[in-house]
């Protein structure tokens, strides 16, 4: 016999064999073809856009969910040769706005900027420092004048 145990927000079922010996009672539910809140992508079957997708990243709500929504709807119905090319000012728009929130936005650049940076000096500093004793060592493979002996095929002396 199976038993249950709540524990603040969690709820621990705990069953038998003989619990999961007999078949499930549970109805499905067919699904609604007209939900418009079922997650079917992107892009609904009659065109619009689903701002319910989680492929939008939650970017369709927020404070700057309507200036996002804006900028994606021209894009998405743009019918420009260049597409959304007439959407510069929503998309501008939508910049401002989530410029005004890093908090909620941050810049995936400024990011991977700063983690580069602090990577990169110390061993900048260490390529730069090698670099010179590699140029020298460059011009060492090199042969030197002074172990050459003098070319003396084009000198005209014949």
């Amino acid at each position: 016999m199976s038993s249950v145990r709540d524990e603040g927000k969690d709820r621990i079922i705990f069953v038998t064999k003989e619990d999961h010996a007999t078949p499930s009672s549970a109805e499905l539910v067919e699904e609604d073809p007209d939900d418009p809140y079922e997650e079917r992508g992107l892009i609904l079957p009659s065109g619009e856009i689903n701002w319910n997708c989680p492929c939008l990243g939650g970017m369709a709500s927020g404070p700057c969910g309507t200036e996002f929504k804006d900028a994606f709807s021209c894009f998405h119905y743009s019918k420009e040769e260049v597409k959304g090319s007439e959407c510069l000012e929503h998309f501008r728009a939508m910049q401002e706005c989530i410029q005004r929130y890093p908090e909620l936005y941050p810049q995936e650049d400024d990011k991977v900027q700063k983690e580069q940076s602090s990577e990169t000096e110390p061993a900048s500093q260490d390529s730069a420092s090698a670099e010179t004793p590699g140029a020298d060592s460059t011009s060492a493979t090199e042969p030197d004048s002074d172990s050459m002996p003098p070319n003396t095929e084009g000198s005209g002396d014949s």
